[in-house]
Formats: structure tokens, sequence, C-alpha cells
């Protein structure tokens, strides 16, 4: 995979103390926030109602499930990228809401099928739809999200975006196979667990940095700029999930602490705890994957175990890695307010605590 700058030294640099320190925790002024969303408040008002009315049917079944999956709610954080983006490129068109639901609604079928093959119960702090219709019925409406979400995308007549769109959701399946593979092992490494987010979380992210480059007609080098900004963005998003899956709690997750553990899979800071050698930190997690939870090892020691070993600030300070490549790609654009507030994302979302 393609990797930035400053990640490419990563690994060795890491395995010496880092010459800076990560950022302290800490989110974005809470008046900052109200301004990037007040830059595109009235199109996500928009997108809102939209996306509500792309999860309705008049098939009876579908629209329960349709309803009960917008009432969730969600931070649309990839309708909020898409249009942050098409606003940076200077998008005049009238096919931004359209688009910005469709990247919803390919997120939002990804969760379904995921909380399938994780058997989750859980999901923003409700039940899954999986957990309260079963797996017949949710496994189709997945499918059913997925083939809606290019439908839509077809009636903005543009097979531009609609090949990137596809190439998009095979990627992410190929991901999703990719981790389900490595379920359960503990010998996962950190270049194809970076491979997974890139194919799983990433593609979805760089897709709307390119689909609101090819809808305004920007120069290929701005729309490889804007793809790998949202890309590195992406990457950094998820390396913090890793993060706050071990660390946060039910309420901020909105499901079951270290879940990704308890289902087979480990996260960044736990392949690194692995790199390191010891004999019991393979014993303890080996004992955890084996009871599918923390019957004989609690969480707290393994989040003892990654925090005395700099596993946690290691992952952290890759993920601020990847934040730094992508505002440095926001260098194709001149200053305006959208590319500073695109810069406030970057470095909003490597300052969630964990």
């Amino acid at each position: 995979m393609e990797t930035p700058r400053a990640v490419r030294a990563h690994s060795a640099a890491s395995m010496r103390a880092s010459a800076r320190p990560p950022a302290p925790p800490g989110p974005v002024a809470a008046v900052r926030l109200k301004e990037i969303l007040a830059l595109i408040g009235d199109d996500l008002a928009r997108v809102e109602k939209e996306f509500a009315g792309s999860l309705g049917s008049d098939v009876a079944i579908i629209d329960t499930l349709g309803r009960y999956l917008g009432e969730g709610g969600g931070k649309r954080i990839r309708p909020a990228l898409f249009l942050l983006c098409a606003r940076l490129c200077g998008y005049r068109g009238d096919r931004h809401v359209l688009f910005a639901s469709v990247f919803e609604l390919i997120h939002t079928a990804t969760l379904v099928h995921d909380d399938i093959i994780d058997g989750s119960e859980m999901r923003r702090g409700r039940r899954t739809v999986n957990a309260r219709w079963g797996s017949h019925l949710t496994v189709l409406l997945g499918d059913y999200l997925y083939l809606k979400s290019m439908t839509m995308a077809l009636s903005a007549d543009d097979l531009r975006c609609i090949k990137i769109l596809c190439e998009i959701t095979l990627t992410m399946i190929e991901g999703e196979l990719m981790q389900a593979e490595s379920n359960g092992s503990l010998d996962i490494t950190e270049a194809e667990h970076l491979e997974i987010i890139r194919r799983k979380t990433a593609m979805l992210f760089s897709g709307c940095g390119r689909v609101a480059a090819e809808l305004s007609g920007v120069d290929e080098e701005r729309a490889v700029a804007l793809e790998s900004y949202a890309r590195n963005l992406g990457m950094a998003f998820q390396l913090v999930d890793d993060l706050l899956d071990v660390t946060a709690t039910a309420s901020v997750l909105g499901k079951p602490v270290a879940s990704d553990l308890k289902e087979g899979r480990l996260t960044l800071p736990l392949i690194y705890l692995l790199e390191l050698g010891v004999d019991e930190h393979r014993r303890k997690l080996r004992m955890v994957l084996d009871d599918g939870g923390f019957d004989r090892v609690s969480l707290e020691e393994i989040l003892d175990l990654s925090r005395r070993s700099g596993t946690l600030e290691r992952t952290r300070r890759l993920a601020l890695d990847y934040s730094e490549e992508a505002i440095r790609s926001l260098d194709a654009f001149p200053d305006s307010t959208v590319r500073r507030a695109l810069i406030d994302v970057a470095e909003f979302i490597t300052s969630r605590p964990y």
C-alpha cells in the first residue's frame, strides 16, 4: 500500500524515543466546530432528509428496518467530509447532496454487514438490526442498501463517479474478507493491519475527496491531493478508533468496550505489544481470544501492559503521522476558510482523548 512520507520512517523511528511528543488530547474548541458545521449546515440538513428518504420503501419490512436504522442517528462524518471537499473545490452544481447521501448509505450498509459478521448486539447505544430481526433479514438489508446507493448514484448520470464508487465498494469487501481471514490470529503484522484499515475505512474516506474533485472538475494535481488528504484522514480516524476500542467507555463508544478484541481482532496497540516478543503478552492475549472475553485476563491487565510498553503512544504517533500527511496534502489548495476547516478536522480526529 502507498504510505505517507512520515509513516515510511515510522517503524524504525518508533523503536526509539520519539523526538516529537504526541499532541495532548483535547477537542477543538466547540466554537470552531460550530464554525466548521456552519459552512455546510444547510447542505447537511438536506443530506439528512435525502438519506432518511433513501431508507424508506413501499415494502413494509424494508421500511421498518430502514426507519430503525435512521432513528439510530450517526455522526455523518463522511457526508460532512464530502461536502467540505466539494466546497474546497468550488463546486457549484446540484448533485453534492445526492452523493453525500450515497456515501452515508454505503457506510450504513457496511455497518449492517459488519454487525452480522461480528455478531454484534449493540451499535450507537441500541440493539443492532441483526440482534432484533436476525441475520437472514439483516444480510438482505445490507445488500439492499448497497444496491440502493448505486441506484441513487446512477441517477446523477456520471459514469466517472460510478466507477469510483464501484472500486471503493469492491475494495471495502476485500478488506472485510482479509480481516475475517486473520480473525483469531496472533500473527497479524502492522503492515497487514494497516492494509485492512486502508481498504475497510480509508478507501471510503478517499472516495469522498475523489468524487468531490471529479464533480468539481479540478485539475489532476488537486484531485490527487484531495484524495490523499481524505485517505490519510481515514487512516488516522481508524487508528484512533483502535485506541478507543480498549480505552474508552461503553457510553462513549455506543457499543461494548474492547469489542474488537473479544471478537478475535487485534488492534494496532496489541499488535505492537506482541511485536515486543514477550511470552506473557502473547499468553494473556491468547487467553482473551480463546475465551471471547475477559474471563481469565482482565481488560485492565491488557491496558496496563499496553501503557507500560508504550504501544498506545506508538499508535497515537502513527495516527498523528497520517493526520499531518493529510494536512500537507492541502498545500495544493490556496488558503481559504474551507481549507482551514479541513485542517482543523484532521487535528480534531487525533485529539480525541483515549
